[in-house]
């Protein structure tokens, strides 16, 4: 289903697709070239890092210190995943500044889309997922206004975003403190 989807990922290509509330801007996260291009298409200062999105925790490991997170912080992230909630984690030593921003963690999300999963379960591991648009501007909320704000600039997976009224909820890992609401 996804097969033109992986390829243009594998190319390095950008994509857009419907997430929890918005749609989502990403690419391999893995790929520095295209994460450039992803920020440099949203504008967006690359010191802040951005979010990958996963199917599984086990994808996610690849990224993060997972022996760092203490066994009651840890519970409180499986409780909340998978879900709309993105966690700030300590990230492995050889994560690129590229992904990670000026920080020594990563912000990684278990997505409980449907879109989102078997896009990530197709590609076997996870994908960047930081929000359509420039940076300062709203968020993109369908396939259509994507396509008028990029173009050809992303390849636009068609579907429905959840429910949320507004971006996930971004907690820290280790200390639980809330980056965003």
């Amino acid at each position: 289903m996804y097969d033109a989807v992986i390829e243009h990922l594998q190319n390095g290509g950008l994509i857009a697709y419907p997430t929890e509330a918005v749609f989502g801007l990403g690419c391999d996260p893995d790929n520095e070239e295209a994460v450039r291009a992803l920020l440099a298409l949203k504008e967006r200062d690359p010191a802040k890092g951005l979010i990958v999105v996963a199917a599984s925790y086990s994808h996610a490991l690849k990224y993060i210190r997972d022996n760092d997170i203490p066994q009651d912080r840890r519970f409180a992230v499986f409780s909340r995943w998978p879900g709309p909630v993105t966690w700030v984690m300590p990230a492995k030593s050889d994560v690129p500044d590229w992904l990670k921003g000026k920080h020594d963690s990563l912000a990684v999300r278990v997505s409980d889309h449907p879109l989102v999963r078997s896009l990530c379960e197709a590609y076997g591991k996870p994908i960047v997922s930081t929000s359509c648009n420039k940076a300062g501007e709203p968020p993109l909320m369908t396939a259509e206004a994507v396509r008028q704000h990029f173009g050809d600039a992303v390849l636009v997976i068609e579907g429905d975003v959840g429910g949320l009224e507004k971006p996930t909820q971004i907690f820290d890992a280790i200390t639980g403190q809330q980056y965003r609401d």
